[in-house]
């Protein structure tokens, strides 16, 4: 695992972090004052606009006309967040029809203006069905633009706005979907509405626009470093959109809770190394949440575990860099959510090792919690809560039927279903940890002695050995593919059934003191940097 986080942290791009400003990058001035000679137009006029937001719109569209990639991630980062917090923090930004005339209606630009419009909609307010709709309406207008060209288009953004449009875009799909499947709320009209734009936030137009991506960018084929004379290779617009939109589909297949498509969609993405998920930190830890949630539900506890850890302390160590990003909320949820999902795979695999860093802060932050998951009487409604506060938000990807719904109609079915497969799982390993307690007791013991302390008979003890076999072998990764890997044990007690004796392996385990000895030299090193 050291190996791991060392090449995790040799991807911390200090130009990425949003505490860093890009060289020759200025910031707009959201507290300039107006100029004397500001006429305002007639156009205009039944629109509150501030001046400062008519200098910023102009401003805004100057620099993405002209292409000035760092300016506008300035922009996008900074100025357009101070000033939703200054001026529209509970009201919508103004519509896209009364900064038109100050763009003079350039429709690019206004199509991403909107994409801003209707995300601080989301974010800040509760969108309406209307607005839901015109959203997936003006999406779908952006995407058309970059897909329906022969050529790229002549337009650059910045990386974090290119991650952002993809993760909204998702997002927005799946609260539409919660959204219209709480039927027992919606008024007659709205039920009428959702009838006829049954086509809205489809989740095959979804995964369509996201597979286009994929294909319109040949990022698969870049990424496995093939040749190829596309020309949308070549953009930086078209490759880092193919390549969230991977991502997307990774997080699309999570959602729709089939996990080994999930990990199949981002088959060239090799987590061991620097990849392009390191340019965006929001990108770097859905990569890393998707993987190991699909790793998890796959009972591939060992490829979860790192996985988790390694994004534990990718985010531990440079969170402090996104005080002032507007995302930093979200990092925070992620991480609490990410050290769950770390208690769950520690508490269903306590036999793998875990880096003792982790291990303490679950034990702090969930150690009565994490004594009654591993007890010889496991607590199955700690497991739910767990799961309920870090799992993805399932969806259900065809809309209920309207007309006739079933007397035992809920709307959290999809929720309801993993829940229950989940617990499934722990319930057949209920009896694991008393097993594997007793069998470290031995060298040789009897199986109908094992089943009386057990208190079943033979037959059913029998059953419980073979699951602990079963429970303890799974694939494992060793590089590459996040879907590779290798079959392999994680049983700290190894035992074979020999008639009606059990024998059991001296597995026995020597600790590296070298592994101490190089966590304390870097302790050492991070105290000696905080005093610098």
């Amino acid at each position: 695992m050291a190996d791991s986080l060392e090449e995790v942290e040799d991807g911390i791009e200090v130009d990425d972090l949003p505490n860093f400003r890009f060289e020759g990058a200025t910031e707009f001035d959201v507290d300039q004052q107006p100029q004397a000679d500001a006429t305002p137009d007639t156009d205009l006029s039944r629109y509150d606009l501030p001046d400062v937001i008519r200098s910023f719109v102009v401003y805004f569209q100057k620099n993405v006309r002209d292409r000035n990639v760092y300016e506008v991630h300035s922009i996008y980062e900074n100025s357009f967040n101070k000033l939703t917090d200054r001026y529209y923090k509970t009201s919508p930004w103004p519509p896209a029809d009364a900064i038109a005339p100050l763009v003079d209606s350039d429709q690019q630009f206004l199509l991403l203006y909107k994409e801003l419009y209707y995300r601080h909609i989301y974010s800040k307010l509760q969108p309406t069905l209307e607005q839901r709709i015109e959203s997936w309406l003006n999406y779908c207008d952006i995407f058309n633009l970059l897909l329906s060209v022969d050529s790229p288009l002549s337009l650059e953004l910045p990386n974090q706005w290119l991650w952002d449009i993809v993760d909204e875009f998702i997002y927005q799909f799946q609260a539409f979907c919660q959204f219209r499947s709480r039927v027992k709320s919606k008024t007659e009209e709205e039920l009428n509405l959702l009838k006829e734009a049954s086509q809205v936030w489809s989740v095959h137009k979804v995964l369509y626009y996201l597979h286009a991506f994929v294909e319109k960018s040949c990022v698969r084929e870049h990424l496995r470093g093939e040749a190829t004379d596309s020309p949308f290779v070549k953009s930086q617009l078209y490759l880092m959109l193919g390549y969230f939109s991977m991502v997307g589909l990774l997080r699309m297949h999570c959602l729709l809770a089939d996990y080994r498509l999930a990990l199949k969609t981002v088959d060239e993405i090799d987590l061991s190394k620097k990849g392009l998920f390191t340019r965006v930190t929001a990108c770097h830890i859905s990569v890393f949440y998707y993987v190991g949630w699909a790793y998890l539900m796959m009972r591939r506890y060992t490829d979860a575990i790192k996985t988790f850890s390694n994004i534990l302390f990718y985010i531990g160590r440079t969170k402090q860099y996104h005080t002032r990003s507007y995302q930093y909320d979200m990092i925070l949820k992620k991480y609490e959510q990410i050290y769950s999902l770390l208690a769950l795979a520690v508490s269903l695999s306590p036999q793998q090792q875990t880096d003792d860093n982790l291990l303490a802060t679950l034990r702090d932050k969930f150690g009565d919690r994490m004594s009654r998951m591993q007890s010889n009487q496991i607590d199955v409604t700690t497991y739910e809560e767990l799961f309920a506060f870090a799992c993805p938000k399932f969806i259900s990807p065809a809309p209920p039927n309207y007309e006739d719904l079933p007397a035992n109609y809920n709307p959290q079915e999809a929720y309801r279903l993993q829940l229950k497969l989940f617990l499934a799982e722990v319930q057949q390993q209920k009896m694991l940890p008393t097993i594997r307690s007793y069998l470290k007791l031995y060298t040789t013991i009897a199986i109908p002695k094992l089943a009386a302390l057990m208190d079943v008979d033979d037959n059913t003890f029998r059953e419980h050995l073979q699951c602990l076999k079963h429970k303890t072998h799974a694939l494992e990764r060793t590089g590459g593919s996040p879907i590779s890997g290798e079959w392999s044990s994680s049983a700290d007690v190894d035992f074979y059934v020999d008639h009606q004796m059990a024998h059991v392996a001296d597995f026995s385990t020597s600790r590296k003191h070298s592994d101490y000895f190089v966590k304390q030299i870097i302790k050492l090193d991070e105290i000696i940097a905080n005093l610098k």
